[in-house]
């Protein structure tokens, strides 16, 4: 019995011929993801606004009108009322408040008094002091995570590489800041993680292109750069299609069912695969093929100025 292949094998795609429109794109959506990032923002969880978030199990058919009725007369701020797992399971979120490092232990009882009948699982109170450090922090690791991975590649490969990879990482990570702002996830700390590892996913996926492009520049070393990127994609792509799809598959269901606490970070996951492997394609490998056609194939860039327009190749 043959094997099963998602990519037949000795496929001879041409993807620099869309290595414009490639570039092109992905600098306009990630234009708008900044726009994005401003306006309207980031809708910040617990971890990054401060407040209050409490998990209950609620008596059956307890509506959310009601919780809302039971819980404002407690003043924690704006509140937010959303179902997970059963529909006896919620979970409830208040504005931030200064005074609430001050009043951990009477909100239990409180919330408790509000709803008879209620079962408190979990409480968390992020103070605006904390929610703030915490959010320079997970943006400080978000950058030296970019800096570790631009050091690492400028010492294994040429520097066009590293410039390639490391603009290419900027530019995936602006549109899964993009993803949070249009579908309004919480950005908190799972939000940053699901980031640092699409950065290390990305980072895989690019270097295994890259490898591939660095020992196809010894072994065809008459070869123009064009055609020799096109061929190490091609050489890599059942390689690339096969890992993603098994990430996508096994992250797929913790979307479908992870609750509103880890559907955010399960998704942005999901939407950062696809960016990231296509970006290997169509963003790190054109980057490359500008900033290396004169410098890493010298001779042959030379060569190539020498002869008739009318015998190189076409755009």
């Amino acid at each position: 019995m043959r094997p099963f292949r998602l990519v037949p094998n000795g496929t001879k795609i041409q993807f620099m011929r869309g290595r414009f429109a490639g570039v092109i794109t992905s600098a306009i959506l990630s234009t708008l993801s900044i726009i994005l990032f401003f306006y309207p923002g980031l809708n910040l969880g617990v971890d990054f606004r401060g407040g209050i978030v409490a998990e209950l199990q609620v008596p059956p058919a307890t509506a959310a009108d009601a919780i809302r009725s039971g819980l404002a007369p407690l003043g924690f701020g704006e509140m937010t009322v959303q179902q997970f797992g059963s529909r006896d399971d919620v979970l409830v979120g208040f504005g931030a408040q200064a005074h609430i490092e001050n009043v951990q232990g009477a909100i239990r009882e409180r919330l408790k008094q509000a709803l008879p009948g209620a079962e408190l699982r979990r409480l968390d109170i992020v103070g605006a002091k904390v929610s703030g450090e915490m959010f320079r922090d997970g943006l400080l690791a978000t950058a030296l995570a970019l800096l570790a991975v631009l050091a690492y590649i400028w010492f294994r490969f040429d520097w066009q590489f590293g410039v390639g990879l490391v603009t290419t990482l900027v530019l995936d990570i602006t549109k899964t800041v993009g993803f949070f702002a249009v579908t309004r996830f919480e950005f908190d700390l799972n939000a940053i993680a699901a980031l640092l590892i699409l950065i290390g996913y990305s980072v895989t996926d690019k270097v295994v292109v890259y490898d591939r492009i660095r020992e196809n520049l010894k072994k065809h070393q008459t070869m123009p750069l064009r055609p020799l990127i096109d061929l190490s994609i091609n050489q890599t792509l059942g390689r690339t299609v096969a890992t993603s799809t098994t990430v996508l598959l096994s992250i797929l269901p913790l979307a479908i069912i992870g609750g509103p606490i880890l559907r955010g970070f399960a998704c942005a996951i999901i939407f950062g695969i696809i960016v990231g492997t296509s970006s290997s394609i169509f963003i790190a490998s054109p980057i490359l093929l500008f900033l290396g056609e004169k410098r890493l194939r010298p001779r042959v860039a030379r060569t190539r100025s020498r002869l008739p327009a009318g015998s190189q190749a076409a755009g």
